[in-house]
């Protein structure tokens, strides 16, 4: 399965610039937002609309792919045998439909009462509670303890890689680093929610989960949804450079994951599990 990657992830506008009193016309470039549609089957069963999601295109295989498994469609990558593009209908469309073939029958009829409706802002909304995601998610495992010094260091290694911010200003970013602070993976997308499905789905595709060595780092702030995502993927230590919901903490402390939010050099607040975290070094 590639990672499907057809459509450019900006475009460019005309704009008026305006410096004080002088005003000018130049191009600039936007960061694309399309909608796109996951769809889901198994063996001699018809695709069924499983979401639709707000997203810059490009690893659309691997957002597909990632969203399977954090809203727990799927458990493992043994159960994916193609994600492909729908090709049927208006050839508009045709980059932003995405269908996923699983090797075992799907219950269309669960499937059917919990359909997904994502927008970039809020991800899936108004279908998890707390008691949720303690039936969908298992607690993770120990985990790294990561030193101090390398964590501070991690939101400007974010920043330098983010290609596609540096052109348009408008994307969300979630990163893996190693407990050492080397950067493994990086997806950049109009939704945070998308982003995190991108980095997962690059890990389910590749065949790396669980993630349960690695350490997320997140651009925005961290919600209870980014919380579950990634605990279905096994990651234990979670860093957002602005703050943890309520939900997003309660959810971690559950799960055995730790939060650390406000993550600017050099200061940071680590709000549950903090042995994770080596202060001396």
């Amino acid at each position: 399965m590639r990672s499907g990657s057809v459509r450019r992830a900006t475009t460019t506008a005309r704009v008026q610039s305006v410096d004080g009193d002088a005003a000018r016309e130049q191009p600039d470039h936007l960061v694309t937002e399309e909608p796109m549609e996951i769809r889901v089957h198994g063996p001699g069963q018809a695709p069924q609309s499983l979401a639709v999601t707000m997203r810059t295109p490009g690893s659309d295989f691997e957002l597909a792919a990632g969203f399977c498994l954090t809203e727990g469609v799927i458990d493992t990558p043994d159960e994916l045998a193609e994600i492909a593009y729908c090709v049927d209908g208006p050839a508009a469309q045709q980059f932003n439909v995405v269908t996923v073939r699983l090797r075992r029958p799907v219950d269309l009829d669960a499937l059917g009462q919990r359909r997904f409706v994502a927008s970039a802002s809020c991800g899936v909304c108004g279908k998890a509670t707390l008691d949720d995601v303690e039936v969908r998610c298992a607690p993770v495992g120990a985990g790294p303890r990561v030193a101090r010094s390398v964590l501070v260091g991690l939101p400007d290694c974010l920043r330098e890689a983010q290609t596609v911010f540096d052109a348009t200003g408008g994307l969300h970013a979630s990163a893996c680093f190693e407990p050492d602070g080397t950067l493994l993976n990086l997806r950049e997308d109009v939704g945070r929610h998308n982003a995190l499905d991108k980095l997962v789905g690059h890990a389910v595709l590749e065949r790396t989960l669980p993630l349960s060595e690695c350490v997320l780092l997140v651009s925005g702030r961290l919600s209870f949804e980014i919380v579950q995502k990634a605990a279905r993927a096994g990651i234990p230590l979670l860093c957002a450079v602005s703050a943890p919901s309520s939900l997003a903490v309660e959810a971690a402390d559950r799960l055995g994951q730790t939060v650390i939010g406000f993550l600017r050099d050099p200061r940071f607040n680590v709000y549950t599990h903090a042995a994770r975290v080596d202060l001396a070094s």
